[in-house]
């Protein structure tokens, strides 16, 4: 098979030489065999015929495929530049950061030969002013990756020798002391060097069979946070089922939901841009109220992942409907899949800092190690199989032909939350300090406000013979800022209880005392307000 069998001539490309390496980037398009990212080794096969072996890798499915061609047509494609701001797929943040990596390592390596002076003018001819406000232009993004790239150039060619010649960059010791950043189908994808497929980290949501090294992680984060910062925005990872969406099986709608079946011109009309029914899934998925609003100011101030331990294929399909014109997660959209630990969600596969990184899930429990980064979200049901999974024995919203308010609902109480957060970890007071702000002292700090001065007491909410402070409900009051107690004093505000018979509850009521029930605990949470205690009265126990 000749390369020109491969269609490597009927689009645009560009390629590096390091080594006995070739790399080459295709646009998506679908004259190409080999998918948009395929590496390619080669050598000499036989030098009287002046022919090269080549080895192909498509990263689309994984297959690796061999073909000859004469050596001076491989000389003519080392020669062809090509872009990938202008050819490939629009992505985004630290993604579309390594993908400007590989960008620009290409065009760095056809400068290779030039004078380090001219590698400073092309330097400044792709200079990209920091303070530009237009942070979501790609080309901008890759742009400034490119000039990291050069000036390390730069500095490489300083010092070399002067009788150097470009021949020889490919045997040099920095050539030969890769750090393999990362591994596609356990090949480095800079040196070329085979590679142990489970070193470093997966992030197949990037780009399928793609490993990066720590090293390699931590530098992204670190680059891409300053870039971040410059242009005020943070990290929000967000769950879907429950938080943003619901879902059921079709086989699972009852009998009072079978409106929902019926012709959409016929849903009411809240229903009708938000509820959808995805047949080849046999699913039916409403969107939460106010999500659309959300997701879009939300953009504004966050860089948004969607991290969910629903399969890939689901985690997708829910995207496009949150994000048809993929404007909003693009390529970072972390499934089940995805996870370093089996049921535990983890930062380790989000390219963000830790220190930058708001959470919203409804699930505590699968964030174990980054329960700081964490906001709650109160679950959405909608349909009532949602409501018989955690064991609610009530109507849905769905039966109820009902919904959570648009502008009081949980997705509008949290982003006011998060525009505060927002706004504090960019006050003017710290913009010297900005990459040493933590995000999670922040969010601790505002949600120490919602309780702030009361002293809450717990009565007939737990065990009698349990650790009391390590309840869930105790951590979340002191959470929210109040102060909890085991004994009564006069300094007590509140005694929370879900027996008005008890001893406690009756001196709540003899002192005059609030006497709440301990989803008034609940409520201040999930609504960041500390709410009526009227609303949350405590009966007596019929036992």
């Amino acid at each position: 098979m000749l390369i020109s069998d491969c269609g490597i001539f009927i689009i645009k490309y560009a390629v590096k030489k390091a080594s006995n390496v070739i790399y080459v980037i295709f646009p998506r398009m679908n004259v190409v065999p080999f998918a948009d990212f395929v590496l390619i080794s080669w050598s000499k096969c036989c030098q009287a015929q002046n022919r090269c072996q080549l080895r192909f890798f498509s990263s689309r499915t994984g297959d690796w495929a061999s073909a000859e061609c004469p050596t001076n047509e491989l000389q003519s494609v080392t020669n062809q530049p090509m872009s990938l701001t202008a050819d490939s797929p629009v992505h985004s943040s630290s993604s579309d950061d390594f993908a400007a990596i590989l960008d620009a390592e290409l065009d760095s390596a056809s400068d290779a030969s030039r004078d380090p002076e001219e590698v400073e003018e092309k330097v400044e001819e792709i200079d990209v002013d920091k303070d530009e406000d237009n942070y979501n232009s790609d080309h901008q993004r890759i742009k400034r990756r490119k000039v990291e790239v050069y000036e390390e150039m730069v500095d490489s060619q300083s010092s070399k020798s002067e009788g150097e010649t470009p021949q020889n960059l490919g045997s040099s010791p920095k050539n030969n002391m890769c750090t393999h950043p990362g591994i596609i189908g356990g090949m480095c994808i800079r040196c070329g060097q085979t590679m142990d497929d489970e070193s470093g980290v997966a992030f197949g949501y990037i780009h399928k069979n793609l490993r990066l090294a720590n090293d390699e992680i931590a530098r992204l984060r670190d680059k891409d946070f300053k870039n971040l910062l410059r242009h005020k925005k943070l990290y929000l990872v967000l769950d879907l089922d429950h938080t943003l969406l619901n879902s059921t099986r079709i086989a699972d709608i009852t009998i009072e939901e079978r409106y929902l079946e019926g012709q959409r011109d016929t849903l009411p009309d809240t229903l009708k841009s938000s509820l959808y029914r995805l047949d080849l899934m046999h699913m039916m998925t409403k969107l939460r109220p106010f999500v659309n609003t959300f997701l879009k100011e939300a953009s504004n101030l966050f860089e948004m992942y969607i991290y969910t331990m629903g399969e890939r294929a689901y985690a997708l399909e829910m995207a496009k409907l949150l994000d048809p014109g993929g404007v909003y997660f693009d390529s970072r959209v972390i499934a089940q899949g995805d996870c370093t630990q089996k049921h535990q969600k983890g930062l380790d596969i989000v390219l963000g800092q830790e220190s930058a990184v708001l959470i919203l899930d409804d699930t505590e429990a699968v964030w174990g190690k980054h329960k700081e980064n964490l906001i709650l979200m109160e679950r959405y049901h909608f349909f009532a199989s949602s409501c018989r999974q955690f064991g609610f024995n009530c109507k849905s919203l769905s039966e109820l032909r009902s919904d959570e308010s648009e502008t009081d609902g949980a997705l509008a109480t949290v982003l006011k939350i998060l525009q505060q957060i927002h706004s504090l970890f960019f006050d003017p007071e710290h913009v010297d300090n900005l990459e040493h702000r933590d995000v999670r002292q922040v969010l601790k700090s505002v949600r120490k406000e919602i309780l702030k001065g009361c002293k809450v007491v717990f009565t007939r909410v737990f065990p009698t013979n349990s650790q009391a402070e390590h309840q869930q409900i105790w951590k979340m009051a002191e959470q929210l800022g109040a102060t909890c107690s085991t004994e009564l004093d006069p300094h007590v505000t509140h005694v929370v209880s879900m027996d008005a018979g008890t001893d406690k509850s009756r001196w709540a009521i003899q002192e005059k005392k609030f006497l709440v029930h301990p989803r008034w605990i609940e409520a201040s949470n999930y609504l960041w307000k500390k709410q009526p205690e009227e609303n949350f009265p405590v009966s007596k126990s019929q036992e």
